[in-house]
């Protein structure tokens, strides 16, 4: 799609997870000008997020805005702007009209897209990722993704494309998905997911990730037999799908492989594994951009994807 010109004028970026919305304004040239956050009111219901959304929007607008790009969680169609799937770690929102109530509240036009894929984009804007055919993988309180070839990321059908965490995984074979169904890779690869294996094979309680990892570091066998285990998970299903596509770039960001060298080592051993000899000196690396990366790719959402406009002006920001 054909990139939009605000003429430098300044863009509103949201980016909506679990537990915050994170807002920024942002110039023309990528500048982050004001800053602002809150806790997402995951549990009040849709009607509520999208009163926050509003509320983050007026507490950072500026005159001159000219839209709002959303990055949020769950499956979004940045066509239709609607959250058409969702986990219920934020209550109700599945089926949301994300971009046109969004659109009533402020008065401005609403872009949407899923935020993985929204941080995902910032990878494809500089002359390194331009034209680059790239996986992109989020390993945290769940496994989201994204998915470039030649440059364009890919959407699919609802806006489906690249939610890697509900590829099938053999090493979660029968274990539960937060989608519905069994088997998939978030259930032995997301934070969550290595924990419960660890309390599973262990016997012994562990209320998160961290201190799964800690144990580990003590030579505690079944952490590090967890940990191992949810790295080899995801390494091989990047390495099938760096094959499928051809990809000259894969970057795997989130929470999880911050957790140390040996969650990397196994990851890294498992998707080289995977490679065709032409792709056998591609590694996964780190994503480019810092902590602005979601509120920057969304920012960056009303010049690529369509913007939906208010019916009225009742909600403006100004």
């Amino acid at each position: 799609m054909t990139a939009r010109d605000f003429g430098g004028a300044p863009v509103i970026g949201l980016d909506l997870g679990g537990t915050k919305i994170a807002a920024a304004l942002v110039a023309g040239d990528g500048t982050v000008l004001a800053r602002h956050s809150l806790p997402t009111p995951a549990t009040a219901g849709a009607e509520a997020v999208l009163d926050a959304l509003a509320r983050e929007a007026r507490a950072v607008w500026a005159p001159g805005v000219t839209a709002i790009g959303v990055a949020a969680a769950g499956v979004i169609d940045p066509v239709t702007g609607t959250v058409t799937s969702a986990t219920d770690t934020i209550r109700g929102w599945a089926g949301t009209a994300l971009a046109a109530g969004l659109a009533a509240r402020t008065g401005l036009p609403v872009a949407c897209d899923n935020d993985v894929r929204a941080a995902a984009a910032t990878e494809l804007s500089d002359p390194h990722g331009q034209g680059a055919t790239m996986v992109y993988a989020a390993v945290g309180t769940g496994v989201g993704g994204a998915v470039a070839v030649d440059g364009r990321m890919l959407h699919g059908a609802a806006g489906i494309a690249g939610h890697l965490g509900h590829l099938p995984s053999p090493e979660a074979e029968g274990l539960p998905c937060t989608c519905g169904a069994t088997g998939h890779l978030e259930a032995i690869a997301a934070g969550p997911g290595i924990t419960a294996h660890y309390t599973r094979m262990s016997g012994l309680p562990a209320d998160r990730l961290e201190r799964v990892a800690a144990r580990a570091v003590e030579g505690e066998p079944h952490a590090t037999a967890a940990i191992v285990l949810g790295a080899r998970a995801v390494g091989r299903a990047l390495g099938g799908l760096a094959n499928t596509l051809g990809a000259d770039r894969v970057v795997v960001g989130g929470g999880v492989p911050r957790i140390g060298a040996r969650y990397l080592d196994a990851l890294n051993a498992a998707f080289t594994a995977e490679l065709m000899a032409p792709l056998r000196r591609l590694r996964p690396v780190p994503p480019r951009g810092g902590p602005d990366a979601a509120v920057l790719g969304a920012a960056a959402l009303p010049r690529t994807l369509p913007l939906h406009h208010p019916r009225t002006t009742t909600g403006a920001l100004r």
